[in-house]
Formats: structure tokens, C-alpha cells, sequence
């Protein structure tokens, strides 16, 4: 890892150029043009800047763990602030700390703030004015993330007087599958401000689900851990009219599927639910002929660690046990993704409380069940306390049970709520991190 302060020369060595949204101001411009106000306001000072810096975060959409334009844009944002600044080597991290410079006793506490930067290689159908034109797509909110994170930046800095310790923010690229957060973590982050965080939060954007402004979280398992397993069964060609003389691989891998399927309902209890679905079959070139090989990719999810760790045992062994009854052999890839993402009980509750004070409780809603996607954030709460939290930037004139969800080409954000977003993490960071709250 690579440690520096920013500066001008290192946004212009990595390529950035005067933004189309023009230059956000320093953060001293406006500490001076604002005075001393609380976090909510002064965020909402900051309204206009993240919008536009979001816009063109938008307009830029990197796919997967290089994304040299979206961090030298981060980059920019942050330029001229207190922070000690982390670029990745494997990926293109931006790892920022701020060192709060109020008084407090003891060993002084660290906490993280994670936004992710990646965006999906989907063709914008959304009809924005600012859509992008390069084949990929913010379809998951990641621009609002990183904008609502500088947001918390600039607020935190801003409050720095008052911090009786530090705050690693995290810009992680590679959060959709390919496995950002671990880089980040085998890279250091979790030792890059001296001692290891004591809490952790991160805030994503849904295109629906609630209504707009709705923060969301729930205790426990908030999404599903996701692996994938790809199998090749391998028998031996012949011709349609005499399969006998053949190993035909196809109707083993269709027992195979339909196998898997009843294994779920019948090994795994309805209240720890496992969700297996397969994505891809092939098999074959004509109909008169058997084929030597067959091919089929499957997603499994889970809620618990448990229901995950017997899947990965009984999943190969029901495999190789029909391959064996055909008379074929089976290869078998376990691809491990991300484990079960698990908000801590107790920093559940207090986000809730916090939302409930600063926005007002009809602004807070407490999911029943958990989603079935993933999220690699779990890697950060598998080993410290905090809280993956739900923020609806759902358009006002949709239904968020039937809006456009993220990833569709589709799907748009109402990015009016990056102020509150960013306001909310600051505030979660400010209050354990000041000395009243210790």
C-alpha cells in the first residue's frame, strides 16, 4: 500500500482533468462561508456539490476492480482536505483517514465508512439526461454511494475539532463478484489508521422497495451469502439411434438439477432457507447426437453460515453419487463468493434511534426478512460491530413494489436523498467518536 497526502499533482498523474460539474469547493471555503452548524444542515449545504459530483460519476461508469477515471474523481473531490490518503495496488482503492483532533483518553477509537465504486457492464436504458454512453451503467446506486461518502467526508472534516478519534473511509471498487473488499482487506485496510476500526457502516441505495427517503435496517442476517457451483459431466458421444452404446451426460445432469432442487426442500429447514437457482444448461451441437459432455452453473444463497458450510458438503456428494448410477464422472468447481451479510443487533438499533432523532421516525423502517442477494460488505461486519443499511432513493411518482429494481437498464435514482445519506453516516461516526458518547 501506498500512503500520501492529496494534492493537485496526484489527481493530474492519474489522468483527471476540470470537471464537467466544475471544481467542488474546499472544505475551508465552506467551513468560513458556513460557520458552525450541525451535520443535517451542513450536509444539506453540500447538496448541490454531491449531486453534480454524482452526475458525473454516472456518466463515467467503470466495470470491476480498475476504474482509473472514477478515482482520480474521487480523488479530485477530496483534494486539499486533512486526510491520509491509501491508494490500491490490486485495485483502484481510495482509502482515506481522518485523524479527529479533539481530546479523550485512553486508546483512541477508530471507525469505518464504506462506499462502493463499481458499476455493472449493462447498457443505460433509463432515459436521464445524464445516462451514460459507454455500455456500462450505475445500476446499483454506487455513484450516489461514493457521492453521499465525500459528503460524510467533508462533514466529518468539518466537525474534525470534535472527533476524539479517527474514521477510515473506504471507496472499494469490485463490490459486484469480484471480490473488491477482500483486496482491500488482504491490502491493509483494516490497519490503515493503527488500530482496527470498532465500528463499521455502509449505506445503500435502492431504486424501490420503499418509499423514498426510507432508511432501512434489521438486526441479523440482512442478505444472503452467494457462491457459485459450475459442473461439467463427462460421459461418452454416440448416436441418437443406439444411446446404450453410449454414457449419455445429458439426462445425468437433468437428475442432477432436478435432484439439487428436492435436496433443498427436503435437507434444509423452511425457517434457515436455502435458494438454489440454475443459470446455464448446455449440452450438444444436433439432435441425433449424444453428446461426450454436459455443462450446467448454479447460484446457491443462504442466511446462515451453517445451512452455507452443509450445502458446500452435501452438494458435490449428491453430484458424484448420480454420476456414479449413470455411468459418467463429474467435475465440480465451488466458486466462493460472499459470505451472509450480519448487522450487529445492538448497532441495528441504534442507527434506527439515530434516524428516528435527526429525520423523524417515519423516516426509519425495519425489514422483516432479509434479501436474498449479496453484498461483500459481510467481509467488514464478519469482524467488526456495525450495520448495512437500506436507503430508498425510489422516484416519487413510482410504486417501489414495481419501480425499475437496481441492475435494471431501466432503473433510476432520485438522488435528492444523498444529503441525508451522507449526513446519517456522519452522524453515526460523530457520535462515537466524540467524548460525551464514549
Amino acid at each position: 500500500m501506498r500512503t500520501s497526502y492529496v494534492s493537485h499533482s496526484i489527481y493530474a498523474a492519474l489522468g483527471g482533468g476540470e470537471s464537467r460539474c466544475g471544481r467542488l469547493p474546499a472544505i475551508r471555503g465552506i467551513v468560513e462561508d458556513l460557520g458552525p452548524v450541525n451535520i443535517r444542515e451542513y450536509c444539506n449545504q453540500l447538496n448541490t456539490d454531491l449531486v453534480a459530483l454524482r452526475r458525473e460519476l454516472h456518466q463515467i461508469p467503470e466495470v470491476g476492480l480498475h476504474l482509473p477515471l472514477t478515482q482520480a474523481r474521487i480523488l479530485k473531490a477530496l483534494e486539499g482536505l486533512p486526510l491520509e490518503i491509501t491508494l490500491g495496488r490490486s485495485l483502484s482503492s481510495v482509502v482515506a483517514v481522518l485523524r479527529g483532533t479533539a481530546p479523550g483518553g485512553g486508546e483512541r477509537p477508530v471507525v469505518l465508512l464504506r462506499g462502493d465504486m463499481d458499476a455493472l457492464p449493462v447498457k443505460e436504458l433509463s432515459g436521464e439526461p445524464f445516462a451514460s454512453t459507454n455500455g456500462n451503467m450505475h445500476a446499483c446506486g454506487h455513484d450516489l454511494h461514493m457521492s453521499l461518502l465525500v459528503g460524510a467526508v467533508k462533514a466529518l472534516v468539518a466537525h474534525r475539532d470534535e472527533l476524539a478519534g479517527d474514521v477510515i473511509f473506504q471507496f472499494q471498487p469490485g463490490e459486484e463478484s469480484v471480490n473488491g473488499c477482500l483486496h482491500m482487506l488482504n491490502e491493509g485496510l483494516l490497519d490503515v489508521a493503527g488500530r482496527r476500526p470498532e465500528a463499521a457502516w455502509a449505506i445503500h441505495v435502492w431504486a424501490g422497495l420503499d418509499p423514498l427517503g426510507t432508511f432501512s435496517t434489521k438486526p441479523g442476517p440482512v442478505m444472503a451469502s452467494t457462491d457459485e457451483i459450475k459442473v461439467r459431466v463427462i460421459g461418452r458421444g454416440g448416436h441418437g439411434s443406439a444411446p446404450h452404446l453410449a454414457a449419455d451426460p445429458v439426462p445425468a445432469m437433468a437428475e442432477m438439477i432436478t435432484a439439487t432442487h428436492a435436496m433443498v426442500t427436503r435437507r434444509f429447514s423452511v425457517f434457515d432457507p436455502v435458494v438454489v437457482s440454475v443459470g446455464r444448461v448446455q449440452a450438444g451441437t444436433v439432435a441425433n447426437v449424444i453428446p461426450e459432455e454436459a455443462f450446467f452453473d448454479a447460484t446457491m444463497r443462504t442466511f446462515s453460515e451453517a445451512s452455507r458450510s452443509r450445502l458446500m458438503q452435501l452438494w458435490p456428494e449428491l453430484l458424484e453419487g448420480i454420476a456414479r448410477v449413470h455411468g459418467v464422472s463429474v467435475e465440480i468447481e465451488v466458486v466462493e463468493q460472499y459470505p451472509v451479510t450480519v448487522n450487529d443487533d445492538a448497532a441495528a438499533d441504534h442507527v434506527a434511534e439515530v434516524v428516528a432523532e435527526v429525520f423523524g421516525e417515519d423516516r426509519h423502517a425495519r425489514w422483516s426478512n432479509p434479501l436474498a442477494a449479496a453484498e461483500d460488505f459481510s467481509r467488514i461486519l464478519e469482524v467488526t460491530p456495525g450495520c448495512f443499511i437500506g436507503l430508498s432513493a425510489c422516484l416519487p411518482e413510482l410504486d417501489p413494489a414495481t419501480a425499475p429494481m437496481n441492475h435494471s437498464a431501466y432503473c433510476r435514482f432520485d438522488d435528492s436523498v444523498i444529503a441525508d445519506g451522507s449526513a446519517l453516516l456522519a452522524e453515526l461516526a460523530h457520535r462515537r467518536l466524540t467524548p460525551s458518547a464514549q
